[in-house]
């Protein structure tokens, strides 16, 4: 992707079909990116950058004072969330074949191969949360379905760095950010509804909003609740 100097910012510039210039900045680096309509001229950017410089200073300021937890080595004693509850991970030794066992006392009990690498028991791990998470996506895209009102073609899961869920609406398709196994159900539901609902507003306007409201009041609260749990979330602002 192209990049341009502004000031004393160094910003990404992409440009789509859209109709709005919109700008994210991203954990845990700060890096700027700035999405524009395809004919945006330069100058555009630029005043819309500059006229936002102190708010990218400010979120690129919160997330160099932010505490990273240390990379998980999949060992015994670590927390590992499922469904918004921290669990233990207890990991055993076995010559069968690998799984992952939870009990409701939230423990996680991690099978795998004794002479096994972190990187083969978080994919052990992860193999287990897209099972769950898929094992309690088909009810709850029914029943939002029928709140909202539309119909989706297909729907999958699959790990996203920037994005909870998305919604290919020409081919009524919606994608679910396997991440999201790890938060609460509120708010999983919460981006199933978002997605669904983009299958009458491809935007994020008014319009959107208002069927938000419509379908799903309190939103609002699951979308804080999102946002609290996530350590290393873009910061996104659009244009008025």
């Amino acid at each position: 992707m192209p990049h341009v100097q502004i000031g004393d910012l160094q910003v990404e510039v992409v440009r789509k079909n859209i109709q709005s210039l919109r700008l994210t900045v991203y954990a845990p680096d700060g890096r700027i990116r700035v999405a524009v309509p395809t004919r945006t001229p330069h100058e555009a950017v630029q005043e819309f950058v500059v006229a936002r410089r102190a708010w990218i200073r400010k979120h690129q300021e919160k997330f160099q004072a932010r505490v990273h937890p240390a990379a998980l080595a999949f060992v015994s004693g670590e927390t590992h969330y499922y469904q918004g509850k921290g669990c233990l991970l207890q990991v055993h030794e076995t010559t069968g074949v690998p799984q992952v066992i939870y009990r409701e006392s939230q423990v996680l009990d991690l099978f795998v191969r004794e002479d096994s690498t972190p990187e083969q028991r978080e994919k052990v791990l992860a193999a287990w949360y897209r099972k769950q998470l898929k094992a309690q996506l088909p009810a709850m895209v029914a029943k939002w379905q029928q709140v909202v009102g539309v119909q989706v073609n297909e729907w999958g899961v699959k790990q996203m760095k920037t994005r909870w869920g998305t919604c290919n609406i020409r081919a009524k398709r919606i994608w679910l950010n396997l991440e999201l196994i790890k938060r609460p159900t509120t708010s999983l539901e919460y981006v199933v509804a978002h997605e669904l609902v983009h299958l009458h507003e491809r935007l994020h306007n008014a319009r959107f909003w208002r069927l938000m409201d419509q379908f799903m009041p309190g939103w609002q609260m699951h979308r804080e609740e999102l946002k609290k749990a996530v350590t290393d979330s873009p910061i996104h602002s659009d244009a008025c």
